[in-house]
């Protein structure tokens, strides 16, 4: 399943860090964060809650960019 999910971020570089954690999240596939379009496209793991997921893509994106936003 993929879903796409506005976001809030401040720089490119900024947009990366959050790309590379939430491609490191349990129950990710994949994640591509556009910052021109400030959109994160994911695809999830088989079987994988997106809602549930996405709270701990969330909780990681905050650890390396503190004031980024996932509207879920």
């Amino acid at each position: 399943m993929k879903k796409t999910y506005k976001i809030d971020v401040d720089c490119a570089n900024c947009a990366s860090k959050m790309e590379k954690a939430a491609q490191e999240t349990a129950g990710v596939k994949d994640a591509v964060v556009n910052f021109m379009t400030l959109k994160m496209k994911v695809e999830f793991e088989e079987g994988a809650d997106p809602a549930v997921v996405m709270q701990d893509v969330l909780k990681n994106c905050k650890k390396v960019e503190s004031d980024c936003e996932i509207f879920l």
